[in-house]
């Protein structure tokens, strides 16, 4: 979505609690209602619905109690190796990155740092 390209972290969140509220209201619940149903404070609710930062687990806790824990798969998709390195790696899964300096390339050859 273009919106979440361009905008803050802060506007983002604000989307969100947005979008929060209107799930909310289309299944006719209170504030109170969520928070009961979610396993929330209200005022986690609260918090959620104006756009401030909530614990990962919250919210997971709200989408769940508003049928919408499914759309992470879209947030997040399960990640897929490209053809090149799923050859390289013989089908595993890659656990470490690798750093993209060159020892060899550094500026300046190394040195104990004693001669002059």
């Amino acid at each position: 979505m273009k919106f979440l390209d361009d905008s803050s972290d802060e506007a983002i969140l604000k989307e969100l609690g947005n979008r929060i509220v209107q799930y909310r209201l289309n299944r006719n619940l209170t504030q109170n209602a969520l928070a009961v149903e979610a396993g929330v404070s209200k005022r986690t609710v609260i918090r959620s619905e104006q756009g401030h930062s909530t614990q990962g687990s919250n919210l997971i806790r709200i989408l769940r109690a508003l049928d919408l824990l499914q759309n992470l798969e879209a947030l997040i998709p399960p990640p897929v190796a490209s053809p090149m390195q799923q050859a390289k790696m013989h089908g595993k899964m890659r656990k470490r990155a690798s750093s993209k300096t060159d020892s060899a390339k550094t500026k300046e050859p190394w040195s104990w740092g004693d001669e002059q």
